[in-house]
């Protein structure tokens, strides 16, 4: 749904852009001007659109980028090779669910913290991206099963290829979607608002009562938190714990 939008919302801003160009000439002059006025109108159908908000820079970068990389002349097959790794890179984002997001230290310092005090013996975490979570977590507790759930070809590569000598985490290249959360004492996402309000109903349907749901920095839409842990990073992260009644 996300790239029939932004499709519309890059015709869109063509088609403003044009009108600019009838309505205004004296200042529509230079592909550049163009390509970043095409781009920076994209951004606000976009929002209209409501598309989430990583969207922004991508619409208001892909035609600069684009005719940027046409004075280049570069290989035709270049363009392929770069349009396949991001596609394997950014799975989720392509789909229009999740983008790829990192977790600082400083969370996983705050997990290890909550996984202690729980005294958890499995944890999940769904959309493990390159092990920022799971693989430190694993070695911080080693007595704790830890499992990483990644559907992004590349990103699961690197988790596995991280974890290859913890036997105490296992990453899955699947859809958390199709996994059974009841197994875990807590459960760790960092998606973003568009997956939340179904993954509530999932989490009510699966996870043990007094279990332990933490989402990073986007809450659960209709939601108490029992507590919201305020972390000193750079994004000022806020970790939403919600406790399964």
């Amino acid at each position: 749904m996300n790239v029939l939008k932004a499709l519309a919302a890059q015709l869109l801003g063509a088609a403003s852009t044009l009108l600019f160009i009838w309505l205004l000439p004296e200042f529509m002059h230079g592909a550049g001007v163009l390509a970043l006025t095409q781009g920076s109108i994209a951004a606000g159908w976009s929002r209209l659109l409501r598309q989430p908000i990583w969207w922004l820079p991508i619409h208001v970068l892909f035609l600069p980028t684009a005719l940027g990389l046409l004075l280049l002349q570069l290989p035709a097959w270049l363009y392929l090779l770069a349009v396949l790794i991001l596609a394997l890179v950014f799975w989720g984002t392509i789909k229009g669910d999740v983008p790829l997001f990192l977790s600082s230290t400083a969370v996983v310092n705050a997990v290890v913290r909550i996984v202690k005090q729980e005294k958890a013996l499995a944890f999940a975490e769904l959309g493990a991206g390159v092990g920022s979570v799971v693989v430190p977590l694993a070695k911080q507790c080693p007595t704790m099963v830890v499992t990483g759930y990644e559907l992004a070809p590349i990103p699961w590569a690197i988790t596995a290829w991280r974890s290859r000598w913890l036997s105490n985490l296992g990453v899955y290249r699947s859809s958390f979607w199709t996994c059974d959360l009841a197994p875990y004492a807590v459960v760790f996402a960092f998606l973003s608002p568009n997956p939340m309000p179904e993954l509530a109903l999932k989490i009510k349907r699966e996870m043990r009562p007094g279990s332990l749901f933490i989402s990073s920095s986007f809450p659960v839409p209709g939601w108490q938190p029992e507590v919201i842990k305020q972390i000193q990073d750079r994004g000022m992260t806020k970790l939403y714990c919600y406790r399964v009644r």
